[in-house]
């Protein structure tokens, strides 16, 4: 497929995992077309950005925030201050819920920026950008690109199942206007059988009516994105077909999933070796599970955001000694406490980090580690996790199974379509407030590591959807993935609405 020369303008959240994906998209789009890409975000997000290209391009050319990929960064004036946030707040890092919902309110005003953005464009390069493709969350680009002249396309960073729950919850807000059942209730554009319950919702949407400010962003936002182009979902047809059947009904919109949007090194048949990273815990990772047999460990992880309570913290501790399997557990500070401080004993039963040190059996790392690596690994049997959707697709694409523990946003809808349509996890519980025990935590690590019965029929699906991931992005002469084929066709649609513009 030949393409002229266009240029796309990117709008993603101001979002550590959102902004990653928005600049896989851009290489993936960038590479396969010649398109010049610009993501326009605020200051400390573009230094974000320019690291990690730096990170993986020898040579990053900075002149006017560009580099080897032609993909420009246009920062978007942005003031935390004037909303009431900590001075230098532009991500949702480290934020309380409250200060999470008013940077979300406060992000609106990126509009105004981002409308001189595509206007310098256009007296620049005489015609408009071929489309805006925005996150979910800035709905406003909607009505930016008919303003100048263009198209918006919405760019989901979750899968379709989730997404497509997420916002009928916000737009409906079903838990409130339906009758509940023993705290079940249904959901619009779901089947009557796809049941939710009422603990599957964060308090903050549980305790929304319309009125409040969540649902005056959540409602406003995604009614506007509804109103796009269409859709790009970072999924793969085969993986979610109930998901994206949904959101197509649901938004009556064209949705092309182009995902996974993973390094896809990492989906290549090679040894976990050409994966790791030259970062320290990683190669203490790495030389950990080497020590250990295939299949062998379980992998503990909430996300670069989330934490667990302290109860919860010593209760899990509890049940994976009692389990005698070997883990890896990405550690933090509980709820309440300060995410990035020092980690203090007293939350983890007495002498439970030496010990599990001693035995070789635990492997506790504060902070962060190379999750993609870690799953990749030959030793990595289960992972425990929050459900955040590209820790799901990380997972899945290296066939090892989940154990849930979804924590906030659309976690716990993809939590419950990986148990009851994939069926390749189990969910030990939900969020930050609720009861667990150590035994519960021994019973369901026992479920999944053991290969006969559930945990042996979880491997075998988790491992086909492996192969569906790997099928849907190769792209080889003769053969092209239905996630290849999707980006062919979103950007044939979109080539052929400026063809109808001219005209």
């Amino acid at each position: 497929m030949g393409f002229d020369r266009e240029h796309i303008v990117m709008l993603p959240m101001i979002a550590k995992g959102h902004l990653i994906l928005f600049l896989a998209l851009a290489k993936q789009m960038q590479q396969k077309t010649g398109f010049t890409i610009t993501i326009a975000t605020t200051p400390l997000n573009i230094q974000y950005l320019q690291a990690t290209i730096s990170s993986t391009s020898s040579s990053p050319n900075t002149q006017s925030h560009s580099n080897n990929f032609d993909i420009n960064l246009a920062e978007l004036p942005f003031c935390s201050s004037d909303f009431g946030l900590p001075p230098d707040t532009e991500s949702t890092e480290n934020l309380s819920l409250k200060q999470i919902g008013d940077l979300c309110a406060a992000t609106v005003n990126l509009e105004v920026p981002a409308r001189r953005l595509i206007l310098d464009i256009i007296e620049k390069e005489g015609r408009p950008p071929l489309c805006i493709i925005s996150d979910t969350f800035f709905g406003w680009a909607t009505n930016l690109a008919k303003s100048s002249g263009t198209v918006n396309v919405t760019f989901t960073t979750s899968g379709a199942y989730g997404s497509a729950a997420f916002i009928s919850i916000w737009l409906n807000l079903p838990h409130r206007s339906t009758a509940l059942c023993d705290g079940y209730f249904t959901l619009p554009g779901f089947p009557d059988q796809s049941r939710f319950h009422i603990s599957q919702l964060h308090h903050y949407i549980r305790a929304a009516n319309g009125t409040d400010s969540w649902s005056k962003f959540y409602q406003s936002q995604f009614s506007l994105s509804t109103k796009s182009l269409g859709w790009l979902c970072n999924t793969a047809e085969e993986i979610e077909p109930l998901g994206l059947e949904i959101l197509r009904h649901y938004f009556r919109l064209p949705v092309w999933s182009i995902g996974p949007l993973i390094p896809k090194d990492s989906l290549k048949n090679s040894s976990t070796s050409d994966l790791r990273v030259s970062r320290q815990p990683a190669e203490k990772c790495m030389e950990w599970l080497d020590s250990h047999g295939s299949d062998s460990v379980v992998y503990i992880s909430f996300g670069s955001q989330n934490t667990i309570s302290e109860t919860q913290m010593m209760e899990l501790a509890i049940g994976l000694e009692e389990s005698g399997r070997a883990f890896i557990w990405v550690i933090r500070p509980p709820v309440g406490y300060d995410m990035k401080g020092e980690f203090r004993a007293e939350w983890l039963p007495r002498g439970f980090e030496d010990r599990m040190c001693k035995s070789k059996k635990g492997l506790l790392v504060h902070n962060w580690a190379p999750q993609l690596e870690i799953l990749s690994h030959k030793s990595t049997g289960a992972f425990v996790s929050h459900c955040g959707w590209n820790s799901v697709l990380e997972s899945l694409s290296q066939g090892v199974p989940i154990i849930g523990w979804p924590l906030a946003a659309e976690q716990a809808f993809n939590s419950k379509m990986l148990v009851e349509e994939m069926g390749v996890s189990v969910e030990l519980t939900r969020g930050v407030q609720s009861v667990i025990v150590g035994k519960e935590v021994n019973r369901l690590i026992d479920l999944v590591m053991d290969k006969s019965g559930e945990g042996g029929e979880m491997r075998k699906k988790a491992g086909a959807i492996k192969a569906q991931i790997r099928a849907a992005i190769r792209e080889e002469a003769e053969f092209k993935g239905s996630s290849a084929k999707a980006m062919d066709d979103f950007l044939e649609a979109i080539l052929s609405t400026r063809q109808k513009q001219k005209s």
